[in-house]
């Protein structure tokens, strides 16, 4: 198994970064606005990319595992590409003084491939734009994210 692993400090309260995570409105704002369903427990929650152009790249469908408010949220992928479903997304979220440090894993790859690598070059972007989203109220969610290959 292979994980991808992110860390990144957000200057904000542990709460504003939950609820950026484990609301639509929050997710929308900094990851995808095609975003949609319920983020409780044992719900899914529904994302999709986009080109400039309107046209739908993908997406993946999220089912809720675990949340726990200001500390965690946990995720596992229920549709999507391929070497996506079966996997867990997990945010752990640390209060240091004025940061919250978000410790980002997406865990449980059956192997590195090479999309893989391209995931986690996006999720490095999306993780900035969260922390842009929470830090100053605008994020870059697609499909206004920054475009690093073929894929997107």
């Amino acid at each position: 198994m292979a994980d991808i692993l992110h860390q990144i400090g957000i200057q904000s309260s542990s709460d504003k970064v939950y609820q950026a995570l484990t609301t639509r409105e929050g997710l929308a704002a900094w990851w995808t606005h095609d975003t949609q369903g319920n983020s409780d427990i044992g719900e899914t929650i529904r994302f999709r990319f986009h080109r400039p152009d309107g046209s739908e790249i993908g997406g993946f469908d999220m089912r809720v595992r675990e949340l726990d408010p200001a500390r965690l949220v946990r995720w596992q992928v229920v549709d999507g590409p391929e070497e996506w479903i079966g996997t867990t997304i997990r945010w752990e979220l640390r209060q240091a003084g004025d940061y919250t440090n978000v410790l980002f894993k997406h865990q449980d790859w059956r192997e590195p491939v090479e999309f893989m690598h391209h995931c986690s070059t996006k999720w490095a972007i999306f993780l900035m734009s969260l922390k842009s989203f929470v830090e100053t109220g605008k994020g870059a969610p697609s499909p206004d994210d920054v475009k690093i290959d073929e894929w997107n």
